[in-house]
């Protein structure tokens, strides 16, 4: 059998986390044959509930487990990993502007970013889910200068299977049948669901999805902004944020960075913009459709955007420069 890997959920006594961490441990995202250690961290009034999460994880009784560690200490959790996925954040609260929020997490993803640069190994992949993910992801890059830029990403794999699903669920084929979706930009309600470039296949037969849809009012209109607001849409009616979906995305997420996108095929993740063939500012996080080989991604090249597809790329990517802006802001003044 393998080495264990040393896997880092921050926020592990969290919803997201909850739904994740049997994934992972079951052997579902870094392979059957791979053993770990399990490195959850969170804030020191959430440890009683991380010892319970502990006593779970321990009660499967799963192979590949060899050790669980629980801890409130950065220095402890960062030392040595392998994977680190960032899913502990300060939440959006009622009456709270967005600005707010930025400040907040700043300064943990500031904080994060140094442990990383500090503890780490040098070859560790780092997955950002906590809001605002792009921005985060790009803080911690910037406190980790010597972890490779491209070791970074930030989740907008969630995205891209609502986007999948939606079209799907048009169609009412199944979600593994429509293909090459994209996510373009901020993981926020400025993102750019784009399936210029998907394909379905329909009893049997390969096609494009618009030809499949035929309807592009509702590919520009509904089909946008129902996979932009989602997870509002989520939110009113659980009361709650997305979990299960959050968790899938995730998993899905690590997975092909670990092994890999099937030939000829792509996902969307937010990662450094820097030298993309789209014309997109460079140092920001943005997402784009990439393929990967060897845990290492490439953005997807020689797309033809389209005039409108243009016009919404800019627009989130205007919404990541001001974010950019306002964090660096309040990360001057730290």
């Amino acid at each position: 059998m393998a080495e264990p890997i040393k896997v880092l959920v921050t926020g592990a006594a969290g919803q997201i986390a909850y739904s994740l961490l049997y994934t992972i441990v079951k052997g579902d995202v870094f392979g059957k044959d791979q053993p770990l250690i399990l490195v959850l961290l969170d804030i020191t009034p959430m440890l009683p509930v991380l010892e319970g999460v502990v006593m779970e994880i321990r009660d499967c009784a799963l192979p590949l487990v060899r050790e669980v560690i629980s801890t409130d200490k950065e220095e402890e959790a960062f030392k040595d990993i392998d994977v680190a996925v960032l899913v502990g954040s300060m939440p959006r609260r009622e009456g709270m502007e967005r600005k707010d929020l930025l400040q907040a997490n700043s300064k943990i993803f500031k904080s994060q970013g140094s442990a990383l640069d500090k503890l780490a190994k040098k070859t560790v992949k780092v997955l950002v889910v906590g809001n605002p993910a792009n921005t985060n992801c790009l803080t911690a890059i910037k406190s980790a200068p010597s972890i490779p830029k491209e070791n970074f990403s930030c989740l907008t794999r969630l995205d891209h299977n609502r986007a999948k699903a939606q079209i799907a669920y048009r169609l009412g084929v199944p979600s593994n049948d429509v293909k090459n979706v994209i996510i373009w930009g901020n993981h926020s309600s400025t993102q750019y669901p784009d399936v210029s470039h998907a394909v379905v296949n329909v009893k049997g037969k390969q096609m494009s999805v618009l030809d499949a849809v035929k309807d592009d009012s509702w590919l520009r209109g509904d089909f946008i902004t129902t996979v932009q607001n989602r997870g509002a849409a989520v939110i009113k009616a659980r009361k709650l944020s997305s979990a299960m979906s959050a968790a899938k995305a995730i998993s899905d997420h690590l997975r092909d960075i670990w092994f890999g996108t099937p030939e000829g095929e792509w996902v969307s993740m937010g990662v450094i913009s820097d030298g993309n063939p789209y014309n997109v500012p460079n140092d920001l996080v943005y997402s784009f459709p990439v393929q990967i080989k060897n845990k290492a991604w490439n953005i997807v090249e020689c797309l033809k955007i389209s005039d409108f597809s243009c016009e919404k790329m800019k627009a989130t990517a205007k919404e990541l420069t001001e974010e950019k802006e306002t964090a660096s802001e309040f990360l001057s003044n730290v």
